[in-house]
C-alpha cells in the first residue's frame, strides 16, 4: 500500500484546472445518477477515496495512513459516546470524550514545539476533521444528535470537496441532504449556481491570486525585508496585497468546494459573503471564514456565556460577554498555530470586539441622551456607512499582516538586517 501511494502523483485540492477537470469526468455518472432521482453510495465513496489517495500521494503518503486512523478514532469516540448518552449523561464522560476528540490535533498541533519534528498523526484537513466530530460530541449532549450510523459518519467525514480545508459543515445539515435528494428542477438549478461558484472560484484563485502570489507579493516583500526597521512603506504595501491574496485564495478554494458540493447534490454553505464590505468586526466575523466563525460562536463563545452567567461568574452581561469574546479568539488564535502571531491574532480580534460592542452600547446611550435633550440621533447614513467599512477594512488588514507571520520575520529573522 506504501508503494502504491508513493508512486501516485500529488494533487492538492483544486490547486489547478486540470485537476477539476479530471474531477469533473470523475463525478459524471453522480450527475446522471441524481439527474434520475437516485444516488450512488458506493461509487461517490469510490470517488473520494480515489481522489484522496491522490491528495496524500508521493512524498505525502504517510498522511494518507493517518487520515486512516484519525477516521478510526474519531468514529470509535463518537459511536461510542453515542451509546453511552442514549442511557446516561456524566458531564465528566462528556468533557473526557470532547478532549478524545481533540487529542490527535492537540497533538498534531505540539508536536513541533515539544518534539522538534512533526507528528506522524497529521495531515492536511486535521483540524476542519476535528471540528466536525467536536460539534457531534456537543450535540449528543444537547440531545439534538442520537441516531449516528457508522456509515453516515465515514461518508461525513469522507466528503471530498471539503475534507482539505472546509467550509465546516454539520453532520444533521449534511445528512439530511445527502438522504433528500433534490428533484430534476431542483438539481439544474444546483447545477447552475455550481457553475457560478467554479466560476468566481477560477477568477479568485487561478487569476487574481495568482498574480498576486506570482508577481507583485514577492518583490514587495524582498523591499520590505531590505528596507528592515519596525514598519516600512513597503510592510505596508505587503500587509494590503497579502491579505488580499489570501482572501482570494482561500475564497477561491471554498468556492470551488462549494460548486463541487452542489454537483454531489449537498448544499454545502458558504464560507465567505464580501467581507471586506463589514461595517464593523462583528460584521466581518458574520462574512469572513463563516462555517469556522459560526462554530466557534456556537461551541464556544455561546456555551461559555452560558457556563459564567449560570455559574455568576460576573454581575454584568457586558462583562461576560466580553470575557468571551477574548476567550473564543484567543482560543481561535491558538487553533491556527502555537506561534505568538496566530495567539496575537486571536487576542486583536477579541479586543477588536469588545471595543465594537463597547462602541454599540455607547452609540445608544449617547443617542438616547440626545432624544431626550431634543436633538437628532448620531448620523446614520451611507457616508457613515462607508466610514466604517474604511475603518473595518483596514484593521482587518492590520490584523491579516499580524496573522502572516512576516513580522516575525522582518524583527527577530530578517537575513538582509544582518547584513547592514
Amino acid at each position: 500500500m506504501s508503494a502504491l501511494l508513493q508512486s501516485l502523483p500529488n494533487w492538492q485540492p483544486y490547486g489547478t484546472p486540470h485537476y477539476l477537470a479530471i474531477l469533473f469526468i470523475a463525478l459524471i455518472p453522480i450527475i446522471i445518477a441524481i439527474l434520475f432521482g437516485k444516488r450512488l453510495p458506493i461509487y461517490e465513496e469510490l470517488v473520494s477515496i480515489g481522489f484522496i489517495s491522490l491528495m496524500f500521494g508521493g512524498t505525502h503518503y504517510k498522511q494518507f495512513f493517518a487520515l486512516v486512523f484519525f477516521i478510526i478514532w474519531q468514529s470509535a469516540v463518537v459511536l461510542i459516546y453515542q451509546g453511552y448518552r442514549r442511557k446516561h449523561d456524566n458531564k465528566y464522560v462528556f468533557y473526557l470524550n470532547v478532549l478524545l476528540t481533540l487529542l490527535p490535533l492537540i497533538i498534531v498541533k505540539v508536536n513541533p514545539i515539544v518534539v522538534g519534528h512533526n507528528s506522524l498523526l497529521g495531515f492536511l484537513g486535521i483540524s476542519y476533521l476535528t471540528f466536525k466530530t467536536v460539534a457531534m460530541i456537543m450535540e449528543m449532549r444537547d440531545g439534538e444528535l442520537t441516531s449516528v450510523t457508522i456509515w453516515s459518519l465515514f461518508r461525513f467525514l469522507i466528503f471530498l470537496p471539503t475534507i482539505s480545508s472546509g467550509p465546516i459543515d454539520r453532520y444533521r445539515r449534511f445528512n439530511e441532504d445527502y438522504l433528500t435528494v433534490p428533484s430534476q428542477d431542483e438539481y439544474v438549478s444546483m447545477i447552475g449556481k455550481a457553475v457560478w461558484y467554479l466560476m468566481v472560484g477560477a477568477l479568485y484563485k487561478y487569476i487574481i491570486s495568482y498574480i498576486l502570489v506570482t508577481y507583485i507579493i514577492p518583490p514587495i516583500k524582498l523591499s520590505a525585508l531590505i528596507h528592515g526597521g519596525l514598519i516600512n512603506w513597503k510592510t505596508i504595501a505587503y500587509m494590503y496585497t497579502w491579505g488580499l491574496d489570501l482572501f482570494f485564495d482561500f475564497a477561491g478554494y471554498s468556492m470551488f468546494a462549494v460548486g463541487i458540493s452542489y454537483i454531489m447534490g449537498i448544499k454545502t454553505p458558504i464560507n465567505f459573503n464580501k467581507p471586506f464590505l463589514a461595517r464593523d468586526l462583528k460584521d466581518f466575523w458574520n462574512r469572513w471564514h463563516m462555517s469556522l466563525s459560526f462554530w466557534f460562536r456556537d461551541f464556544v463563545f455561546m456555551r461559555l456565556v452560558y457556563t459564567l452567567m449560570k455559574r455568576k461568574v460576573f454581575k454584568n452581561r457586558n462583562t461576560t460577554s466580553s470575557v468571551a469574546y477574548l476567550i473564543n479568539m484567543t482560543i481561535m488564535g491558538f487553533w491556527h498555530g502555537l506561534h505568538w502571531y496566530y495567539v496575537t491574532y486571536g487576542v486583536f480580534h477579541g479586543v477588536g470586539l469588545i471595543i465594537n460592542d463597547w462602541w454599540i452600547r455607547k452609540k445608544k446611550t449617547i443617542n438616547k441622551s440626545r432624544k431626550l435633550a431634543g436633538r437628532k440621533p448620531l448620523p446614520d447614513n451611507k457616508w457613515t456607512h462607508a466610514l466604517g467599512i474604511f475603518i473595518t477594512f483596514n484593521v482587518v488588514m492590520v490584523s491579516l499582516l499580524i496573522f502572516s507571520g512576516f513580522l516575525d520575520t522582518l524583527w527577530f529573522h530578517n537575513k538582509f538586517a544582518k547584513l547592514k
